[in-house]
């Protein structure tokens, strides 16, 4: 009994704590037709702090949304192009010489914002790549011989085109691992298609208002972190996690189409982001249907193929979903 009011009271501060959300929705979707699954999963990212690799042809608003995100909140917002001839002090800052003072002093460079867009990721070198994603991972910077803490929120929202494109510099599985979440942004349908037509063929631009300041989310971010997970679904995780790295065991169909399977964080994250979806559809507990949701976007870039599948033009998703087909749902 005591258990089922816990799980009440969390329910109710749940429905109290996500009314941010709608009004956050509403102000993007003034700007943003559709893409409810990309604003979804942003948004798990700013709950979790956990960063997002958004993966799409050019023209599908991947840096529009990120931009319209960051000005409905009242925080920072930077968006660097990465171009191949980028450098890491482009990005983290430099010691600059002061005159007047006859010392180094440090300029610090754009990552020292909240919401941070780093547009085509992956056509920066790879020591650029590395800066940013250390910069991710220990949330600071070291200019010279000073440690500088990165704001918080601090949140990496980064795009890329498809690999296959020309002048790209693919990024390494450790640290794509860095990123809490893969998405795969796909084409509009045909009715969105058209109401992206009627709402740009206008040419006034619409102003984003801030509908929420940071310690919204912030008190958001501890209600996500109380949502009750039971110990099943917590085994759960753990199976899928483990059925890519021992498929056998499980008698998932993936025997020598699997090189490396998902890694700890994949764990981590899985969990993380279930909490954020139940929390985003208003429920004080997990459900599996909010783990197989974040599934996908977890674990797609956790898992590395072997040549084989590659040779039977097997993906990752297939694989993905093999596990999910094949582990028992509590």
């Amino acid at each position: 009994m005591g258990a089922d009011l816990d799980i009440q009271a969390i329910h109710e501060k749940v429905k109290l704590e996500r009314v941010f959300v709608d009004a956050l929705k509403r102000e993007v979707g003034r700007v943003i037709v559709g893409q409810e699954y990309m604003l979804d999963r942003m948004l798990i990212g700013l709950l979790c702090q956990g960063h997002v690799l958004l993966e799409g042809v050019p023209g599908l608003a991947k840096t529009l949304a990120v931009k319209t995100l960051a000005r409905s909140i009242q925080t920072g917002f930077q968006r660097i192009q990465f171009t191949p001839d980028l450098l890491p002090a482009d990005l983290i800052g430099t010691m600059i010489f002061d005159q007047k003072r006859q010392e180094f002093l440090p300029r610090k460079g754009p990552i020292f914002s909240n919401i941070i867009l780093a547009d085509e990721i992956n056509r920066a070198p790879a020591k650029v790549q590395s800066a940013l994603l250390e910069a991710m991972q220990e949330r600071q910077v070291s200019i010279g011989d000073t440690t500088f803490p990165l704001g918080d929120p601090f949140l990496v929202m980064a795009t890329q085109n498809p690999i296959e494109q020309e002048g790209t510099y693919p990024l390494p599985e450790a640290q794509v691992d860095r990123f809490m979440l893969k998405l795969l942004v796909e084409y509009p349908s045909r009715k969105e298609e058209k109401q992206i037509l009627e709402r740009m063929s206008g040419d006034a631009s619409l102003v984003i208002n801030p509908v929420i300041d940071p310690s919204v989310i912030f008190r958001a971010r501890e209600v996500v972190n109380e949502i009750y997970m039971d110990e099943k679904i917590k085994d759960y995780i753990v199976d899928l996690v483990l059925a890519t790295r021992q498929p056998d065991e499980y008698r998932v169909e993936i025997s020598g189409l699997v090189q490396y399977g998902a890694s700890p964080r994949a764990t981590i994250f899985l969990a993380k982001g279930a909490r954020a979806h139940a929390f985003l559809r208003g429920r004080g507990y997990v459900t599996p249907e909010d783990v197989k949701a974040v599934g996908l976007d977890v674990m797609r870039h956790r898992i590395i193929l072997t040549y084989e599948a590659e040779a039977e033009n097997i993906s990752t998703e297939e694989v993905i979903r093999r596990v999910f087909d094949k582990v028992v749902v509590p």
